[in-house]
């Protein structure tokens, strides 16, 4: 189903994006030494985006499950 496919994919960029963010605040402590710079809010706000991606995501397939099981029902 392009529900599914759309949904693991969009799955797949929230978790890349959490990853990412999360790697940035990872540095925080180097960047406390002067060797490199962080933004923390912002880091903080992909964080948060990517979780509510990620949750929006697992909505869909949950959604598109539900259909085909009705889908089912309904044919047999």
């Amino acid at each position: 189903m392009v529900g599914f496919t759309t949904a693991l994919q969009g799955l797949a960029s929230s978790e890349a994006d959490f990853n990412r963010a999360a790697e940035q605040v990872a540095r925080v402590q180097v960047a406390a030494t002067g060797s490199d710079t962080v933004d923390l809010s912002a880091a903080a706000v992909a964080l948060i985006q990517s979780k509510n991606n990620f949750d929006a995501n697992t909505k869909v397939i949950k959604v598109a499950d539900d259909m085909e099981q009705s889908l089912l029902n309904a044919v047999g």
